[in-house]
């Protein structure tokens, strides 16, 4: 839900979440104490530091919302998944190119009908309190997530599988009845330890706040609204090719919970915080400094991620379709975007990113066109009856309050935005600004909300059944609108079937043309993510998946290094 950096290190299926914020934070060389120990000392000049990679320090991110839930499954906020993928391994996993590689699997057979896929685990792969990881961890995953039972919005991936078989220690056969595009990506779902869960409730287990994976780092804290702290896991499983170095290199990450963007832009100009999501302005006007770009190196990019104005259409007010229409017509996406991002972004049109091979260009749009809105809603019966300026129908007034979480003042700004332009077709609306844990546990998830301002973020797989599908409706699903339409269902099951990329473009493109015709949300903007990084920081490779893809390989030379040494 919180997006507090625009690229997660494991880009797998579990990076379908919804976003509450921008990117992580960055920091600067300095004289504070942090967490994570002393400073090691003053910096020397850059002529006099020898830039190979070491072991140690400790990286200090950020975020405007605390995390939910270390078990990635019963989690879809990103605070949860940024901290828990750093923990956890799935058997396969994105690069940054997006090719689906090995991470707990070595390697992996599809049968020639696409209908199996034989997983060959690693061998000598133990969870953090030492005991080994097995095919049966894998196949205890997926029973779990399959359980009725349990809490997750991600049992969709796993649907479609007929059996999973445990052949030996480190090999997992998986049966589908037909075939499944996402099959294999599916497979990047965190994988558990069936010893510490199996026989329990995994919606109440202590490895909620606790959690033990396989990953690169290992818990170590996690104190409610402040931090969570991991470790550098030193039985971790893969190393640095081209040193032999086992990964990963650096000693500590912190991850601090500053609900307020300008106080997390204070503390990295503090040097308490190494990595930012920086606001449009900050990118622009703040960052300019000669100090600034001395100490921090920006990295520019559009996200997989878009902002949305999300109705509930439970609500009688915009069940009609011209209605939901006519609140597009009224809004100035190209305003937003040139107001609020200062140009750093595009106008939405549906839920794919423009440029990817599954995007449409060719959908219904909605330009700005007040006196079209005022029309549409007229013919559904709104007029203003009694001269107040506020439509009525039935002797209702057209009012409605829009919902937006705390700290992320873009998305506060789009809503006074909107608010204006609705106030200017006689649509009387509220904003209301929530906590990020209330407003998702509260609100967002059993529905009790008009209308919300929020985000997506969407992993490379155009596979959205888990969002729009009829059966999803919240609060286990993540169809938080309740959106139904039987067309839909059939083309988002049709896509996952075909391994044909021009017959799923085909019917995803028809997907998009219905949303766009039906307007269950209004598409607002994609952003660009906008991200500043320390550049004491080193092994950043810049991709089409972002920077975070390979966070285990990031390091800071010994001579570079700001806090003491950490195990």
């Amino acid at each position: 839900m919180d997006r507090s950096r625009t690229d997660f290190r494991r880009s797998g299926r579990l990076a379908l979440v919804l976003a509450g914020g921008l990117a992580a934070v960055a920091a600067v060389a300095g004289c504070s104490r942090e967490p994570g120990g002393e400073r090691a000392g003053p910096p020397p000049a850059p002529a006099q530091v020898d830039r190979s990679p070491a072991y140690g320090d400790t990286f200090v991110d950020a975020s405007i919302g605390d995390a939910s839930n270390l078990i990635p499954m019963l989690s879809t906020d990103s605070p949860s998944h940024a901290v828990s993928g750093l923990v956890y391994n799935g058997l396969v996993k994105y690069d940054g190119q997006y090719n689906v590689v090995g991470d707990l699997a070595e390697s992996w057979e599809v049968s020639d009908d696409n209908l199996v896929i034989t997983f060959h685990l690693r061998k000598g792969v133990r969870f953090h309190d030492g005991v080994p990881l097995t095919a049966r961890d894998v196949a205890y995953t997926y029973r779990v997530t399959m359980d009725p039972g349990t809490l997750t919005a991600y049992r969709g991936d796993f649907e479609p599988v007929k059996s999973v078989e445990v052949v030996d220690d480190y090999t997992l056969r998986v049966t589908y009845d037909e075939p499944f595009a996402p099959a294999l990506v599916s497979w990047g779902a965190a994988v558990l330890p069936r010893h510490l869960l199996e026989g329990k409730d995994i919606n109440t287990s202590e490895l909620i706040r606790n959690p033990v994976g396989t990953g690169p780092y290992r818990f170590v804290e996690w104190t409610t609204g402040q931090r969570i702290v991991l470790e550098r896991n030193p039985d971790y499983f893969e190393t640095d090719p081209n040193t032999g170095m086992r990964l990963p290199y650096l000693g500590r990450y912190v991850f601090r919970i500053i609900p307020d963007l300008g106080v997390q832009f204070n503390e990295l100009l503090a040097g308490k915080i190494d990595r930012m999501g920086l606001k449009p302005l900050q990118w622009t006007r703040q960052t300019q400094t000669d100090r600034f770009t001395r100490q921090y190196d920006k990295y520019q990019y559009l996200a997989n991620a878009y902002t949305y104005l999300g109705y509930n259409l439970e609500n009688e007010l915009f069940r009609d379709v011209r209605v939901r229409r006519a609140l597009t017509h009224a809004i100035d996406k190209g305003e937003i975007v040139e107001g609020v991002l200062l140009g750093l972004g595009e106008p939405a049109t549906g839920p794919y990113k423009p440029g990817t091979w599954v995007y449409n260009p060719d959908v219904p749009r909605y330009p700005y066109d007040p006196d079209r809105a005022r029309a549409l809603l007229a013919e559904a019966g709104w007029r203003d009856t009694d001269g107040d300026g506020v439509l009525d129908r039935a002797g209702r007034p057209f009012r409605f309050t829009i919902l937006t979480n705390q700290g992320n003042d873009q998305r506060l700004k789009t809503a006074e935005i909107v608010q204006q332009r609705l106030k200017a077709i006689g649509v009387a609306v509220e904003i209301r600004v929530l906590e990020w844990a209330a407003f998702i546990n509260e609100f967002v998830k059993p529905g009790k909300f008009d209308a919300l301002i929020l985000g997506w973020t969407i992993s490379q797989d155009p596979d959205l059944y888990d969002v729009w599908h009829s059966s999803k409706f919240s609060p286990a699903g993540l169809n938080h609108t309740h959106y139904a339409n039987p067309e839909v269902d059939d083309l988002l099951v049709r896509a996952r079937k075909t391994f044909d990329r021009a017959e799923r473009k085909r019917l995803y493109a028809r997907f998009q043309e219905i949303l766009a015709e039906e307007q269950p949300y209004t598409f607002l903007y994609v952003p660009s993510a906008l991200v500043a990084v320390s550049n004491r920081i080193h092994g950043i490779v810049p991709a089409p998946a972002g920077i975070s893809y390979n966070f285990e390989r990031w390091y800071v030379p010994k001579a570079l290094q700001k806090y003491a040494e950490t195990p």
